[in-house]
């Protein structure tokens, strides 16, 4: 799993989908957009991110299947 900021979700998921940027995504083949979120201010997103990224990997399944059970990839839906 993978937390992290975008200002531009379409691309940066793109980006991830086909390998662009080196680093965990890359190196883990995560490529599916299974869950995310929008905030109005920077700050606010960046607490947000780091409290995710603190939680244990259940806490973490359990906020994506709460919306997502299925696992389905978003980013499909974003890009029509």
């Amino acid at each position: 799993m993978y937390a992290g900021v975008t200002s531009d979700l379409i691309k940066r998921v793109y980006e991830h989908k086909e390998s662009l940027i080196n680093g965990f995504t890359k190196k883990c083949k995560v490529h599916q957009l299974v869950y995310y979120e929008t905030h109005d201010e920077i700050l606010e997103t960046m607490l947000r991110e780091k409290q995710i990224k603190k939680w244990n990997r259940n806490w973490k399944l359990n906020l994506i299947e709460k919306d997502n059970p299925h696992w389905f990839d978003w980013y499909d839906g974003l890009n029509s």
